[in-house]
């Protein structure tokens, strides 16, 4: 069976993109979902930068850690390799819904992931609780969708 990718698209690819990479790989591999893998990268990423500090805590107390981040830059390549592109906001997706296959938490749950950069832990745990919700529905969406996820 052909793996499959969905890549998240954030603006720095520091703290919201880096979360729903984390968060989503969790929940595929709690479940049993064989057969999908899960990155991110940024529209205006920070090559040699690396996860903000937010996140990996709001992460780590949900039990999820991120190891060896790098935030990587979007590249068409990426696009290509990915069967959905999924950006945390309408207007990143309007930046580059013509490269094909790109949608927006926006779209699939009705609701945006506004940037916590530089603000504090209530408002990364609020990022990350919406991102948890939105990655609930991209597996009924998408992942299940698909129907070629055989579970262990």
């Amino acid at each position: 069976m052909k793996r499959r990718k969905i890549l998240f698209v954030c603006t720095g690819n520091t703290c919201r993109s880096p979360m729903a990479e984390a968060i989503l790989r969790s929940k595929i591999k709690q479940r049993g979902i064989k057969w999908w893998d899960v990155s991110s990268c940024g529209l205006f990423a920070e090559v040699g930068g690396t996860l903000s500090e937010g996140s990996a805590e709001a992460l780590s107390e949900i039990g999820v850690s991120v190891k060896n981040f790098a935030p990587r830059q979007l590249s068409q390549k990426l696009i290509d390799r990915s069967c959905a592109v999924i950006c945390m906001t309408e207007r990143q997706k309007q930046v580059i819904e013509a490269c094909g296959k790109i949608y927006s938490i926006k779209e699939l749950c009705g609701f945006d992931i506004p940037d916590p950069y530089g603000c504090g832990k209530e408002v990364y745990r609020a990022t990350r609780d919406a991102i948890s919700r939105a990655c609930d529905v991209i597996i009924d969406k998408i992942v299940l969708a698909a129907g070629d996820t055989q579970s262990q």
